[in-house]
This record gives structure tokens, C-alpha cells and sequence, in this order.
């Protein structure tokens, strides 16, 4: 379908189909859980998801707002060349925001959400040339991943090429000293994943720290746990759980639908 732009002014839920305006709500939701998990970095940062029916058009956050601000009414409309399509705010993007998201929502027609952190833990693990070790049950879910050597802030296009070289057909990439990026067939199961990648970082650094011997499970182990999360192998994760978590932002502000 053609891209659409929409109209300043007028209330966006009042210009949207029903299934955008649920997919912002989803949105909102996932930036205010980020920030009540402790994966925010200021107004760093970006959360992207397909517009329904438009598949060369993405919402992403106005660069500016932090992530408990952000409603289902503030996101910016962008199609896949980096054209504005519509503002609601007078903030504007992050260009970095465009060039690794823009790039995945390009070429990954797979994936619906991308989420990308520069979180402690996360930061740390990307500059330990180990990478991410399979210590846990949590750690074997990113058995696969994809790594990606640091070239600088990410505002050049020519780095677009490279990115989606190093995720390829992955669902998490480690961004080496730099972050964490994920991917997921919807708002759900990309947040469950970064929780999940988060959580991984968060082991690693914390069983690292004791400088003990860390007991490691056999290959096979690892990949047959890594295959059991697959979302095709047993279910989507992260949906099932999506519901419960939409009613503990409500209890906390549910403003986040607005």
C-alpha cells in the first residue's frame, strides 16, 4: 500500500486506522517498560515499528523526549528514505535512529520492531572480545547472534551495508563497544528479547565479577536450548506475557495510551 501522510493539527487517533493507533499504543508501552526495567539512556536511543499497511513507513520517538514521556500520539511517521512524513511534536529525529532502523525495517520485511540500548551491562559485555558466553538458560536464547564492529556514531548511511551484514537472520546483535540491538516480529517479542539479551549481559557481568571458573554446558546443550526458543519452534515469546505487562503500566499511569 502507499505511504500516507498525515495531517498536523488533527488528533492522530482521529487519522489512523484502528490497527495503527493500536500498534502506537503498543509502542508507547514498550518505551515506558524499558524505562521501569532500567534500559534508558537519557533521550538516547529508539524503539521503531512498521506502520500497519504501509510497509515502507515506520514510527520511531521525537529525539528529545525521554522514555516515560513518550504516548501513542507522539510518534514521528518516516518512510524507508528518511523523509519526515508527519510530526506531531517540534522535536525531530535522531539521525542515527534512521540509519540503523531504516536499514532493518529495509531489508528485514520479517521483522516488525527493532529496539536498540546502550545499557550497563550491555555496553560492557559488547567490549569483551568473548562476547556473550552461554553461562545461563537465559545466555543459550542468544547462542546465535550477531556481532557488529564499532565505525563511529552511526549517522553514515555507508554503515547500513555492514549492519545488516553482521545481524543477517539473527534476532539480537551485539554492537561491539557500543550497545544492544534486537529485532522481533512484533512490539511484543522484540521487547521480550531485549529483556531477555539485557538480563544475559547483566549474568555475564555478575558472574565475571567473583573471578571464579565458570562452569560452561556442552555445544549440543547450548544449541538445542537455543532452538527451543525459537519463535517457530514453540511460540512467539514475549506475547503471552505482553497483556499482563500492559496492565502494570496502567496501574502505574496509563497515559502512555494517550
Amino acid at each position: 500500500m502507499a505511504v500516507h501522510s498525515l495531517v498536523k493539527g488533527k488528533p492522530v487517533r482521529q487519522q489512523v486506522s484502528k490497527e495503527e493507533w493500536g500498534k502506537r499504543v503498543d509502542l508507547a508501552a514498550a518505551y515506558r517498560l524499558m524505562d521501569l526495567y532500567g534500559m534508558t539512556e537519557l533521550s538516547a536511543n529508539h524503539i521503531s515499528t512498521r506502520v500497519p499497511g504501509e510497509d515502507k513507513a515506520f514510527l520511531i520517538n521525537p529525539y528529545g523526549l525521554l522514555y516515560d514521556q513518550m504516548h501513542a500520539s507522539c510518534f514521528i511517521k518516516l518512510d524507508l528514505d528518511g523523509n519526515i512524513l508527519f510530526n506531531p511534536t517540534e522535536l525531530g529525529i535522531n539521525k542515527a535512529g534512521f540509519v540503523i532502523h531504516g536499514a532493518i525495517h529495509g531489508a528485514r520485511h520479517d521483522v516488525d520492531c527493532v529496539i536498540h540500548t546502550h545499557t550497563i551491562a550491555g555496553m560492557a559485555v559488547s567490549a569483551m572480545k568473548c562476547g556473550l558466553m552461554p553461562i545461563a538458560q537465559t545466555s543459550m536464547r542468544f547462542a546465535k547472534i550477531g556481532y557488529h564492529d564499532y565505525e563511529g556514531v552511526a549517522i553514515n548511511a555507508d554503515e547500513q551495508a555492514s549492519l545488516l551484514r553482521d545481524l543477517g537472520d539473527h534476532a539480537g546483535m551485539i554492537l561491539r563497544n557500543h550497545g544492544l540491538l534486537v529485532v522481533g516480529g512484533s512490539i511484543p517479542e522484540a521487547f521480550y528479547n531485549i529483556f531477555k539479551l539485557e538480563r544475559a549481559c547483566q549474568v555475564q557481568v555478575a558472574a565475571l565479577s567473583c573471578n571464579v571458573e565458570l562452569q560452561l554446558p556442552p555445544d549440543d546443550v547450548v544449541n538445542e536450548s537455543y532452538r527451543l526458543y525459537l519463535p517457530t519452534t514453540r511460540r512467539p515469546f514475549g506475547v503471552l506475557e505482553w497483556p499482563a505487562l500492559l496492565r502494570k503500566l496502567d496501574k502505574i499511569d496509563p497515559s502512555y495510551r494517550d
